[in-house]
């Protein structure tokens, strides 16, 4: 699925997003709505990883939704 796709439909991904990374707040969520530079800096700020690790994770899983 592309940005655009998930930036739309962001309200249902959402749900999903915080499966794959539990320590992503409601909040944090709503403030990103689907943007992907936003869910990279995130991941990235909660998980203590490295920006390329945290693209990764993010591109992997918004090519499995």
């Amino acid at each position: 699925m592309n940005w655009d796709q998930i930036e739309g439909k962001w309200k249902q991904l959402g749900g999903k997003a915080k499966e794959q990374w539990g320590k992503l707040t409601d909040d944090d969520l709503d403030t990103m709505a689907g943007k992907r530079d936003q869910l990279i800096g995130k991941v990235q700020e909660k998980y203590g990883i490295a920006k390329e690790e945290a693209e990764r994770q993010v591109d992997e899983w918004s090519a499995r939704n």
